[in-house]
């Protein structure tokens, strides 16, 4: 029997969530259900989310607990929420923090329960047992081994059980560090609202429930400057992980500009210097570099071996791959991430929780853009007829291999330079995948191409020129997924693209979100190929609809045109100097 017909949302015993995407009460109600729910599907009249395990656990730790969530369910449900539901729900919010690691006053660590048993049945399992120390008795709980702390959480993570970490941390050395009340320019500088609230959450006035967990905010909000807020919140000697040099050097240039440390206090340890300082930036390749499989890593001891107070984790959805796992090793540390999505195709996103934290701030991306701290955008999906001289091999291919007949295929070029002529006196950004492609699209436009290859001098060279207008359109691959600061790129063409990653939907699109000087919108393009022939949508079709899932959840408006319309919208006076073309509908 229904609650209420008129409300948007109902619950079903499979833990998925049907929402009318037409429902006045849409917008708030989404936002609610990102905190404890993932989206799944998001057709034209409804979005499809599921709670799992993992979106109640943060739920949790973020403080909500299950009376709350289903007081939100029951209002605006149509339905009852089905019993099954409701006991579920109360178990997984209630499971964080039944197991809590905490200090035995001695310099150890112990694994403690809220029930003897539990605690019990636990160390009676092998793959437990080998992480615990060997004819060790406790009258708090089970000894763990030091260096097994975060493969101990990973483990109970899997089994249904996250342990909440109160061991405790090094202290570090004290770094006296504060923000800048004003920057070189003379600009006043200070945390916006959100931030403050982020580095709040995660340092939680010192206290034992802060100090390590994941903030999430889209590319252009500042998220480096969360990380230098939580730098001076902690006031202890700092080690920066970054994906790349790039990344490294904005993160120094920004440290030198908005907070009070000094060039000998900030060091660069990378493969073309070696500096160990107060405030230490490097790479994740740099940290795990090896000769070989059975060589040991080179520069990991000296980073383990140095009594950091905050590690902080830039990208840190990108943590869980095996040979990144290993930096997570440092537990006994307090560690921040930083990410624009804790998505993952792989599912690993539990590794994330269990190694630096729980997600302990996020944000809807529309609610910051109805503020003004990122730009406005627009997502425009262009389709593109096949090549008919491909579509003999397209319809002989494997899966793998009709994904790259369509993403390369040709008569996307026609496309690409309707967009940029359309575009002429925009900052254009053109992102692909396949280099053989990206090459061609460069020699086409006379556009400078970035590459994995490209010397870090030419990028930084190539990235200036962009920035000073000198560049308008910039060719990048993967490269320039992460961590790229081009405040003045307003246009995104994405040709080709890592199958349905979700995770690289965010951070392409993050590359065009930083605020314009003139409070001007930004349009993402996904150039797609559509189907033909028997088939009525392409592989690369079935893949940019999970892609955009992303974005959908976001909020963001999805349109999609044929590339033939792109031909009648581009006309002479268009690329007139002086006019930008974009526009947000």
């Amino acid at each position: 029997m229904a609650i209420n017909p008129e409300n948007p949302l109902i619950v079903q015993s499979d833990r998925s969530i049907i929402l009318e995407a037409d429902h006045p009460r849409f917008g708030e109600v989404r936002d609610r259900l990102m905190l404890f729910a993932e989206l799944e599907k998001s057709p034209e009249h409804i979005h499809m989310y599921r709670i799992t395990a993992l979106s109640l656990w943060n739920a949790g730790a973020s403080g909500a607990d299950a009376g709350e969530i289903l007081e939100f369910l029951e209002e605006v449900s149509k339905y009852p929420v089905p019993v099954n539901i409701a006991k579920e729900i109360t178990d997984a919010v209630g499971s964080y923090g039944r197991l809590e690691l905490i200090g035995d006053g001695r310099g150890g660590i112990v694994l403690t329960a809220d029930e003897d048993e539990l605690l019990e049945r636990l160390g009676e399992l092998s793959h437990i047992e080998e992480l615990l120390l060997p004819d060790a008795l406790s009258e708090k709980g089970l000894p763990v081994r030091p260096e097994c702390r975060g493969q101990l959480k990973l483990v109970l993570a899997k089994l249904g059980y996250p342990a909440r970490d109160l061991a405790g941390y090094r202290e570090g050395k004290n770094l006296a560090v504060e923000l800048s009340d004003t920057l070189p320019d003379g600009e006043p500088f200070g945390l916006r609202s959100y931030q403050r609230d982020a580095v709040e959450a995660f340092y939680a006035g010192g206290s034992e429930h802060g100090g390590s967990g994941v903030v999430v905010l889209p590319c252009g909000a500042g998220k480096t400057i969360v990380g230098m807020g939580a730098l001076a919140a902690v006031g202890k000697e700092t080690l920066v992980l970054t994906t790349n040099v790039t990344a490294l050097r904005q993160w120094r240039r920004e440290l030198l500009e908005k907070t009070t440390l000094t060039e000998d206090q900030v060091g660069e340890y990378s493969g073309e210097i070696k500096q160990i300082r107060q405030v230490t930036l490097s790479t994740y390749q740099m940290l795990t570099y090896r000769k070989s499989k059975v060589d040991d890593f080179e520069h990991f001891k000296l980073f383990f071996e140095n009594p950091w107070g905050l590690i902080i984790y830039d990208e840190v959805h990108l943590l869980p791959a095996p040979v990144f796992r290993f930096t997570a090793e440092i537990q006994a540390t307090r560690r921040l991430g930083l990410t624009a999505t804790l998505i993952r195709e792989d599912g690993k996103e539990k590794e994330v929780f269990s190694l630096i934290g729980p997600r302990k701030y996020d944000v809807p991306w529309r609610s910051l853009e109805g503020g003004g701290w990122i730009a406005d955008a627009e997502c425009v999906e262009v389709r593109v007829e096949l090549d008919p001289e491909l579509k003999e091999d397209y319809q002989l291919a494997g899966r793998r291999g009709k994904f790259r007949i369509a993403s390369e295929n040709p008569f996307k070029m026609e496309a690409i330079k309707n967009l940029v002529r359309r575009h002429a006196n925009d900052h254009i950004l053109i992102l692909g995948q396949y280099l053989d492609q990206l090459q061609l699209v460069a020699d086409e436009l006379g556009a400078p191409l970035i590459t994995g290859k490209t010397p870090q001098q030419t990028r930084d060279e190539l990235y200036g020129g962009f920035r000073s207008g000198e560049i308008r359109t910039l060719v990048v691959s993967k490269v320039g997924n992460f961590a790229v600061d081009l405040p003045d790129a307003n246009v995104a063409i994405q040709i080709s693209g890592t199958f349905g990653s979700r995770q690289e939907e965010a951070q392409r699109l993050g590359r065009i979100l930083r605020p314009k000087q003139d409070s001007g919108c930004a349009v993402f393009y996904s150039l797609v190929t559509r189907g033909s022939g028997i088939a009525a949508s392409s592989r690369e079709q079935e893949f940019a609809e999970k892609r955009q899932l992303f974005l959908t959840e976001q909020g963001y408006p999805y349109r999609i045109i044929e590339a033939e319309e792109l031909v009648e919208t581009v006309e002479p006076e268009r690329e007139r100097a002086g006019t930008k073309e974009v526009q947000c509908s």
